[in-house]
């Protein structure tokens, strides 16, 4: 499965490819594609795909990524985003109706570009999401692994470098201007 991010994009195994497109200072920025590991961690995955595309409704509104920021990016580390309830790293909304359970930790933080669930603690996974920009194998047995950048690792590398303020916050929006699948 493939979703499109206008700075995005991603793509679900055995399904369409996710593409989001990423803005900032109201430039675009490019697209990302993006794998999921369906098979592995279909739950995360499902949950991830249905925020892309805008599938999942809250009172019959579409609700997900379009129109969402990367709130926090980290050189060398992560960058994060999905949070579209709150917008600053503080927001929970899954497809499940409340933070679900880590599914399994099959897949390691072993390289730049996996996508991984960012949570508070142990089964907390909703609605936001990171990115690795380096090795983080720290993070093994803590966030699951549900994806992995297969084209746009440099549109990754740009969000990375953009100039950050407090909490890591990017000075200039990051934002995610189209995301769906393809």
């Amino acid at each position: 499965m493939s979703f499109c991010f206008q700075v995005a994009a991603m793509e679900v195994a055995n399904s369409s490819p996710v593409y989001p497109v990423v803005f900032f200072g109201g430039q675009e920025v490019g697209r990302m594609k993006i794998k999921l590991f369906a098979d592995v961690v279909p739950k995360t995955a499902e949950n991830f795909r249905q925020f892309c595309n805008g599938e999942f409704r809250k009172d019959g509104v579409p609700i997900g990524y379009k129109g969402s920021t990367f709130h926090r990016v980290i050189k060398d580390f992560m960058i994060q985003g999905g949070d579209f309830v709150n917008g600053d790293g503080t927001g929970v909304a899954s497809i499940y109706r409340g933070p679900f359970a880590d599914e399994n930790f099959k897949f390691r933080h072993s390289a730049p570009g996996l996508l991984s669930m960012a949570n508070s603690g142990p089964s907390t996974n909703g609605c936001q999401f990171f990115i690795t920009c380096s090795k983080c194998d720290w993070l093994d047995g803590k966030q699951v692994v549900f994806g992995k950048i297969i084209d746009g690792l440099l549109v990754m590398r740009k969000i990375e470098n953009v100039p950050t303020g407090p909490n890591n916050k990017p000075k200039l929006p990051v934002v995610i201007s189209q995301c769906g699948e393809m």
